[in-house]
């Protein structure tokens, strides 16, 4: 049976530690690449490519931005709710674990943020309700039971993350269905993350690692297929492909090198905050340049909130 605690110890360190607890649940290094997700989807919508900059639109792109946040964080939160015996044991300092957040607020907030994502996104339309309802119980679903398996595991969160440039690309839905297949992008990517990130721990996962290292191949090889048929442009696009894939390169090598929890944390964590990359390929491949260099800047706030916060 699993040992929850119950009461905060948070006491005299006050209200400003107690937000600092709940940020570090939610993983605010995380959540900058979220917002590139929907940012990305949004591109590749056609929105950036429009000249209808009115209140309405600017609303709604605002409203999918909070309805990420809410529904990642959520995610997030869970996780760690799920993962309460396992961290009591190998990670005893992360919060819930420590104490420093209760049992019960986290669950509070995790269902308060979930709601807030769900929220959000239906004042946009019931299309983008309906796909946040979707991604936060493919979340709920990976928390409790995906994580566990081999294959299942990859590949029920790089369904969340392709549903989070889908909830972006709902902001104009009339090419979602021809440019929906582009969610293949993060899938596999997102289970190249998920495998290096196995055995975290204890190590010992070349074999994950060279898997990885082959997906991120074949996710460059499907910018080339995207060029083709949606008309990204790859000129454009190019330079942050490049980036993207020599960092994660670089970081997965040498966790294959090295292959223990150190190395294989980095790389897992340069594979996270990469994703902001991987999203301006998407910007500035469907739109300019003028709107995926901004985005770039999530990155570095990115880095800065990771060393903060806990990413993995």
């Amino acid at each position: 049976m699993k040992t929850k605690p119950m009461t905060s110890r948070g006491g005299s360190s006050g209200w400003s530690n107690k937000v600092h607890y709940y940020l570090t649940l939610m993983r605010p290094a995380n959540l900058m690449t979220a917002l590139s997700d929907i940012l990305g989807g949004i591109a590749i919508s056609g929105f950036f490519s429009t000249a209808d900059w009115s209140l309405s639109a600017f609303s709604n792109m605002l409203l999918l931005l909070l309805s990420t946040i809410g529904l990642y964080g959520g995610g997030i939160v869970f996780n760690d709710i799920f993962d309460l015996e396992e961290d009591m044991k190998n990670r005893p300092e992360r919060v819930l674990p420590s104490g420093k957040v209760a049992y019960n607020e986290a669950v509070q907030l995790g269902l308060l943020l979930f709601m807030l994502g769900i929220a959000a996104a239906t004042m946009v339309s019931p299309l983008s309700g309906t796909i946040a309802v979707a991604i936060a119980l493919l979340a709920l679903l990976y928390n409790k039971l995906g994580k566990h398996h081999s294959f299942f595991g990859p590949l029920n969160m790089g369904i969340c993350r392709g549903g989070n440039l889908i909830l972006g690309m709902s902001i104009l839905p009339d090419h979602l269905f021809q440019n929906g297949y582009i969610v293949m992008v993060p899938i596999v990517f997102i289970a190249a993350i998920t495998l290096t990130a196995q055995k975290e721990v204890s190590g010992n996962n070349k074999s994950a690692i060279l898997l990885a290292m082959f997906l991120d191949i074949l996710v460059v090889a499907m910018f080339f297929a995207i060029s083709q048929f949606s008309g990204l442009n790859l000129w454009l696009a190019a330079p942050f492909l490049v980036l993207w894939y020599g960092l994660n390169f670089l970081a997965k090598f040498k966790a294959y090198q090295s292959n223990r929890p150190t190395w294989i944390k980095r790389a897992v964590k340069t594979g996270v905050l990469s994703l902001i990359l991987l999203n301006a390929c998407y910007i500035a491949g469907f739109a300019t340049w003028f709107y995926a260099l901004p985005v770039l800047f999530l990155l570095p706030i990115s880095v800065l909130l990771a060393k903060r916060f806990a990413v993995t």
